[in-house]
C-alpha cells in the first residue's frame, strides 16, 4: 500500500465519525500523489503526512449562558490549532447548530491550504460552536459571545492565533467576542479580524470573499478564453459571500439570476435586485421568500434547486456539500462551463469529479473563497501597524493576490501534467509552501 493510501486508511481509523474530515483528508492526500511519490522515502520516515493530517492542538469546552427566560443553557465550543509552520494560526469562528468537531476539523485542514495559497504568513486554524443565534435576542448573543470567549482567550493571541468570522458569526458577534477579549486581557490588539471600523478593521472585509470569488473565476476564464462579460450566472446562498459575488458579478457584465437561504430560493429572470437582497438579508434578517414577495420577476421555490437553472458559470456559495453528484449532472446538461466555490467544500467528491470529467472548469474553494482571509490578514498587518487603508488599497491588493493564487494553480497543474486540473494545482501549491516550512522547522 502506498504511503498516501496508509495515511488516509490510519487518520480515518483514529478520527471515526468525522465524514466531512474524511472528505477533505480524501480530496487532498489524493492529489498530492504526485508529490508525495516523488519523495515517499523521506516522507514516510518522517511522518510527514502524519504530522500535517493531525492537528497541533484541539480544544474543546463548555459554553453557559443565561437566557432572557432565566434559564441556563449549555452549548459546546471548538478551536482546532491545526498548523502553524507559516504563521499564527488563522481561520473563523462558526456559530450553527450543525457544528461538531469533525465539522471544525475539516475547516481547519482546508484552512492550512487556502492560507499558503494566499502567499501572507498565516497558519491554518477554525472553531466554533454549535449555538445558533438565529432568533435569539441581542443580549442573549452578547451572553453566550462572552461565555465563549471567557474560555477560548487562554488560547489566542494576535501573534498566536487569530479567530475571525464565519457562518453564523458576523460584526455583532465579532465586537462582543473582542470586547470580552479586551476585559480580560487588558489587551487592545489584532486578536480577532472582521471587527468594526471604529475599532481595527478593515475596509472591504464585508466584501472580500465575494469579490475575491469573482477575482478569482475570472481569471480562471480569461486563461481559457471567456469573460463574465453577458453571461448568466447561478449563485446559492444569501448571506456575505453570495451578496458581493453578486455585486461583483454586475460590476463584470454578468447576469446572476438566483439566490437561496436555508428555506428556499428564487429565480429572478430579470436579473437579482441586489439593493433588495440587501434589505431583506442583511438590514430585515428576513427570508428569500420575503424577496419574492416584493419582487414580481422572482420564483419563489422551497427546498434546494438552484442549479437546475440554466447558467454559463455556477458559484456555490451557502454551505458544505450542497451541490452533489445530479446537481452536476444538471449543471453539465445545462452546458454550465464553469463552476467556483464560494462556500466551503460546497461540491461533494462525486460531483467534483463528474464535473472536471465533463469539461466543466473547477474553481476549489480553498482557492476561489481565499479573499476572506487574505483581507483578513491585512487586516491585521493594519492593526500591526496602526494604520487604516483605504477601501481601494485594500480592494487592489485582494485583486492582485487572487490573481497570484489563480496563477499558482494554473503553473502547478502544468508542472504536474495536469493542466486545468485546478484541484490538483491548490492542493500542490498549498502543500508545497508548507511541506518546506515544516521540513526546515524540524520534528515539530
Amino acid at each position: 500500500m502506498s504511503y498516501v493510501d496508509d495515511v488516509i486508511a490510519k487518520v480515518t481509523k483514529e478520527n471515526p465519525g468525522e465524514p466531512e474530515f474524511h472528505q477533505t483528508l480524501n480530496e487532498v492526500l489524493n492529489s498530492l500523489r504526485v508529490v508525495v511519490e516523488q519523495n515517499e522515502e523521506e516522507y514516510r520516515r518522517d511522518a510527514l503526512l502524519e504530522r500535517l493530517a493531525n492537528p497541533e492542538r484541539q480544544i474543546k469546552f463548555r459554553v453557559p449562558w443565561v437566557d432572557d427566560n432565566g434559564q441556563v443553557q449549555v452549548n459546546t465550543g471548538y478551536r482546532v490549532q491545526f498548523n502553524s509552520a507559516i504563521g499564527p494560526y488563522k481561520g473563523g469562528l462558526r456559530f450553527h447548530p450543525s457544528v461538531n468537531i469533525g465539522i471544525i476539523k475539516f475547516l481547519g485542514f482546508e484552512q492550512i491550504f487556502k492560507n499558503s495559497l494566499t502567499g501572507l504568513p498565516i497558519g491554518g486554524g477554525k472553531g466554533g460552536s454549535n449555538f445558533d443565534p438565529k432568533g435569539k435576542s441581542d443580549r442573549e448573543v452578547m451572553a453566550f459571545c462572552q461565555s465563549f470567549m471567557n474560555e477560548l482567550y487562554r488560547h489566542i493571541g494576535q501573534d498566536i492565533d487569530v479567530p475571525a468570522g464565519d457562518i453564523g458569526v458576523g460584526a455583532r458577534e465579532v465586537g462582543y467576542l473582542y470586547g470580552q477579549y479586551k476585559r480580560l486581557t487588558g489587551q487592545y490588539e489584532g486578536v480577532l479580524t472582521g471587527k468594526g471600523l471604529s475599532f481595527g478593521g478593515s475596509l472591504a472585509r464585508t466584501e472580500a470573499t465575494g469579490y475575491g470569488l469573482l477575482y478569482f473565476t475570472n481569471e480562471m476564464l480569461k486563461a481559457n478564453g471567456e469573460s463574465f462579460e453577458g453571461k448568466t450566472v447561478t449563485v446559492s446562498g444569501a448571506g456575505n459571500v453570495a451578496i458581493y459575488a453578486i455585486e461583483k458579478a454586475y460590476e463584470l457584465g454578468a447576469k446572476p439570476v438566483t439566490a437561496s437561504d436555508s428555506t428556499g430560493w428564487v429565480y429572478d429572470p430579470e436579473g437579482i435586485d441586489l439593493a433588495l437582497l440587501k434589505d431583506v438579508k442583511e438590514v430585515r434578517r428576513g427570508r428569500m421568500s420575503d424577496y419574492a414577495a416584493e419582487r414580481s420577476s422572482a420564483e419563489y421555490h422551497e427546498g434546494r434547486g438552484v442549479w437546475q437553472i440554466e447558467a454559463d458559470v455556477a458559484l456555490p456559495c451557502a454551505t458544505q456539500n450542497e451541490l452533489g453528484i445530479e446537481d452536476a449532472k444538471q449543471l453539465v446538461a445545462n452546458n454550465t462551463f464553469a463552476v467556483a466555490e464560494g462556500a466551503n467544500m460546497p461540491t461533494t467528491l462525486e460531483a467534483t469529479k463528474y464535473l472536471q470529467d465533463n469539461g466543466v472548469l473547477f474553481g476549489p474553494a480553498k482557492a476561489a473563497n481565499a479573499g476572506g482571509v487574505a483581507v483578513s490578514a491585512l487586516e491585521m498587518s493594519q492593526n500591526s501597524e496602526r494604520l487604516s487603508w483605504t477601501f481601494d488599497e485594500v480592494d487592489t491588493m485582494l485583486k492582485r493576490i487572487m490573481k497570484d493564487i489563480f496563477t499558482k494553480l494554473d503553473t502547478t497543474s502544468a508542472k504536474y501534467d495536469a493542466e486545468k486540473d485546478y484541484v490538483l494545482g491548490a492542493n500542490v501549491a498549498g502543500f508545497e509552501r508548507v511541506v518546506d516550512a515544516m521540513q526546515t522547522q524540524g520534528i515539530v
